[in-house]
């Protein structure tokens, strides 16, 4: 008896022109998309590091704390495993978004470091790494907020009546997304504008 009424209940919900199935795979596919590109940003930036480390370390050799900072920061990141699964999992994201805020960190502290090296600062390589880290950070921002406006969309309807009955009958969950304070942390770090003539063109 018990079961046919599970079945019944089941039957109804899949009948009902609401039931939200439909709106939780297009949210969940969107939040796929969303998070490839935020991965692919962050290792475009995560490349960029070792040229960059290898181009200050040219100019200021002497700044070994700063450098090996930068260097074990992307090591840490390099260690997450960032699989597509990630985003299912609270505390493998939460140790995810650390390691990107640590290196987001280690490379505002070596971006500081330069500025008391005007060699370095005009030395042609390192401008044209400072450009690509510029675009790449603003990459990242973008595509970070994609993904928060993606997760917040499939949360509401994994919530919302009657869609989480559905969500709850299938097994869709709510996802993790980027804390407020590491949001603020991404968005302020690191800086690459140098505010000089050279850098600036201005």
């Amino acid at each position: 008896m018990r079961q046919m009424f599970s079945i019944a209940v089941i039957v109804c919900m899949l009948t009902l022109s609401g039931c939200g199935y439909n709106t939780l795979q297009e949210t969940d596919e969107q939040i796929k998309a969303s998070w490839a590109e935020v991965l692919n940003q962050y290792k475009r930036r995560a490349d960029l590091v070792p040229n960059l480390v290898s181009t200050v370390k040219g100019f200021a050799a002497q700044e070994k704390d700063v450098l090996l900072g930068v260097t074990n920061a992307r090591s840490k990141v390099g260690s997450v495993q960032a699989t597509p699964e990630l985003i299912n999992d609270a505390n493998a994201f939460s140790k995810f978004q650390q390691a990107q805020g640590e290196l987001s960190s280690a490379l505002s502290r070596l971006l500081m470091v330069t500025e008391n090296y005007p060699e370095l600062k005009s030395d042609a390589n390192f401008r044209d790494l400072q450009a690509q880290l510029e675009g790449t950070e603003n990459r990242i921002t973008v595509a970070r907020n994609r993904y928060i406006k993606a997760v917040q969309a499939y949360n509401i309807v994994v919530r919302s009546f009657p869609s989480n009955l559905t969500a709850m009958l299938f097994g869709y969950q709510t996802k993790p997304s980027f804390s407020v304070e590491n949001e603020q942390e991404i968005s302020s770090a690191p800086k690459v504008d140098f505010g000089t003539s050279e850098a600036t063109g201005k």
